[in-house]
This record gives structure tokens, C-alpha cells and sequence, in this order.
């Protein structure tokens, strides 16, 4: 069964169809993908919710669409994966990626908050990681917000991003034992 975590103000759910054309105009924005290599079509927008979609339904956590409870307002997605394949450390990765329209009301942060307390709780896991490149200091600030901390020694050139200014990147940690205490509701759970 697919967890569905609440928050005060959030909700972290499956993905809808009607998520779709928001989740694209988002990967299509320039600031919002600032610090990726490229802006998503509407196409690979699309098979990225899918694939969202679909890990959620096999694993029963991953990407979860981020809805605005009072509202019912799409505004991104938040969530937990593993580390993808090649690159220098493993573990679970948590991120976040909001609509520029959702930027200064401190959702990231409440997200990213609930799916760490998720990971570490519900899920057992001893530490979850998040990563950014290092020029993303928005992004940096959430991470330490939420908890996490960063080592120096663990930057790192992201492999699967192309030479440039994107390619140094930064991995935050924090582990159960210094996680916030549960922010999140898990229907069922």
C-alpha cells in the first residue's frame, strides 16, 4: 500500500492526471530548473511522473505529488529514492522541486521534513541523505533547515551531469538519532 503523508499544511500523495500540465510548466521554467543541466519537454515531464507513479505503487514510497491541503493546489513533488547507481556513496536520497509560485511559504522545508521523518521513522533507515549542486544555496538552506549537515569531504562532482558550473555538487546527511521528531502524518500506518 502506498503511504500518503500529511503535514499541516501538505499533502504528499499519488500522482493524478490532472498533475501532469503543472509538472510540466514547472520543468519547463527556467528558474525553477536553474540548477539542472536542461529544461524537461513535456514528454520527459510526463514519463517522470510516471515513473514516480510507478515506484510508489511497487515500493509504496518514493516521489509523491505535493498538494496544498486548504487548497488542493499542485505545487511539486518531494520525496525519497535511492542513490542512484554510480554515484560515490549510497543510501536514500530526499529532494524536493516546487513550482515558483510555491517559493517563500516554507513548504520545502515542511516536505522535506516530513518524508526525512518518514525515512527514518516508518522506514527504518539510520541516515537520508539529500544532494544539490553547490551553487544552489536555496536549496543548501533547506537542507539545513530540516536538520542536516554537510561535510566537506563528502563534495563531490556529479557524474551524471555534464562539465560546468552544475557539476560540483553537495551531499547533506542527517541520521535517526539526530532527526527532528515525527512532522508528518501516515494514514494507516
Amino acid at each position: 500500500m502506498t503511504a500518503e503523508l500529511r503535514t499541516d499544511r501538505l499533502l504528499l500523495r499519488r500522482w493524478r492526471a490532472s498533475d501532469l500540465a503543472p509538472w510540466a510548466a514547472l520543468n519547463a521554467d527556467p528558474e525553477v530548473r536553474r540548477y539542472f543541466p536542461e529544461l524537461l519537454t513535456r514528454e520527459r515531464s510526463d514519463a517522470s511522473a510516471a515513473r514516480s507513479e510507478a515506484d510508489l505503487e511497487r515500493r509504496g514510497w518514493g516521489w509523491w505529488a505535493l498538494e496544498v491541503r486548504d487548497s488542493g493546489e499542485f505545487i511539486g513533488f518531494a520525496g525519497l529514492d535511492p542513490v542512484d547507481e554510480g554515484m560515490p556513496f549510497t543510501g536514500v536520497e530526499a529532494g524536493w522541486r516546487l513550482a515558483r509560485s510555491a517559493w517563500g511559504h516554507g513548504y520545502a522545508s515542511e516536505a522535506g521534513r516530513a518524508v526525512v521523518s518518514f525515512g527514518l521513522g516508518h522506514l527504518g533507515l539510520t541516515e537520508v541523505l539529500a544532494v544539490t549542486a553547490a551553487a544552489n544555496l536555496r536549496s543548501r538552506a533547506v537542507m539545513r533547515r530540516i536538520g542536516m549537515t554537510r561535510d566537506p569531504a563528502d563534495d563531490f562532482d556529479d557524474p551524471e551531469v555534464p562539465e560546468g558550473p552544475l557539476r560540483p555538487s553537495v551531499l547533506y546527511r542527517i541520521r535517526a538519532a539526530v532527526a527532528p521528531g515525527p512532522r508528518c502524518a501516515v494514514p494507516g500506518a
